[in-house]
């Protein structure tokens, strides 16, 4: 029964995310909701806020799941209450990201607004105090987990997710990765909920990336990055798998530390003949990092390695938990 009810919302949220995108994407170019594709000839405008596709597909996954809970089957794992705290998060700061890209709030201002996303997992208390650190032991933080660690792990993931970004399918993909490792620890872990949360979210984001992919046909927006780190971040919360959420966002944070002497540009390439090339001025960010190593490289391949690098920690996140 239980993996019966896996398989529904899976293919449920992938259909539901999938069907949509056709409808915004005209929607989104005929309002003039448009970004240039700056690593194309010609930079050509491509739709914008495909988030919204995304977290449509999502918010419809949580739903059914909650209707399954309810009224077919009460022996189902699932809490209800955290499927509705996360899906109070999803959609709070998917709204921050609505605002951001259509009137474009302060970098600063954005950079914190994820903090006050975190209030529904607040407000039930999501996750354990107690956390298993790799090589110090258990430590029960108390209330200093949910006051502080809470909304710190969902603005962290989120603002991660929204800088290493500005590439076809980067966002989108390394998402999926992300969100793979964390269904095979959550799976490990017995925490059925964040399980079935990513399940949810695995649907949503592949049926995104078949119109994000190179060439994309959409760009997700903040509202996009946003929400798949607040996805991210209110899973491990919610699962208990705060190690296993540290090690996938270990590439994130390297695009940070790159980044922050920059004052957080943004970090694109200069197309010349099929390849992206970093600019003279040195690599700001992850993305142009790796387009010095390589002397040069496709959009498309940049995004495979970055998804490759992504893949390397989720294999490590998942070693770790099995030798605790």
């Amino acid at each position: 029964m239980e993996i019966m009810v896996y398989l529904i919302v899976f293919v449920f949220t992938f259909g539901v995310t999938f069907l949509v995108f056709p409808l915004i994407i005209p929607a989104l170019k005929r309002n003039g909701v448009v970004g240039k594709d700056m690593h194309k000839p010609g930079m050509p405008e491509i739709p914008e806020m495909g988030g919204l596709g995304l977290v449509s597909g999502f918010c419809a996954g949580i739903i059914l799941a909650i209707g399954l809970k309810v009224f077919l089957n009460n022996k189902i794992p699932l809490d209800v209450v955290s499927l509705l705290a996360v899906l109070g998060t999803v959609l709070m700061i998917s709204l921050i990201g609505i605002f951001d890209d259509l009137i474009k709030i302060r970098q600063g201002v954005k950079t914190l607004m994820p903090f006050f996303a975190a209030l529904p997992l607040m407000a039930i208390k999501a996750g354990h105090t107690t956390m298993k650190i790799p090589f110090i032991g258990s430590i029960d933080f108390g209330p200093f987990y949910t006051l502080f660690l809470i909304p710190l792990g969902v603005t962290g993931a989120a603002n991660g997710v929204n800088m290493l970004a500005g590439f076809n399918g980067l966002e989108v993909g390394m998402g999926t990765i992300a969100i793979i490792t964390l269904a095979i620890v959550a799976y490990l872990a017995k925490s059925m909920t964040a399980f079935v949360i990513l399940i949810i979210a695995l649907g949503a984001f592949l049926a995104t990336l078949y119109y994000n992919w190179h060439p994309a046909k959409i760009f997700i927006g903040d509202v996009g990055t946003l929400s798949i780190g607040a996805i991210i971040a209110s899973t491990v919360i919610v699962g208990n798998i705060e190690t296993a959420g540290v090690i996938i966002i270990i590439p994130y944070f390297l695009d940070f530390l790159i980044k922050l002497p920059n004052k957080l540009p943004k970090s694109f390439g200069i197309y010349n003949n099929g390849k992206l090339y970093c600019p003279k001025s040195g690599p700001v960010g992850l993305c142009q990092f790796m387009m010095k190593i390589t002397g040069g490289i496709s959009e498309r391949n940049l995004v495979l390695t970055l998804m490759g690098i992504e893949a390397i920690f989720g294999i490590i996140a998942i070693l770790v938990f099995l030798t605790k």
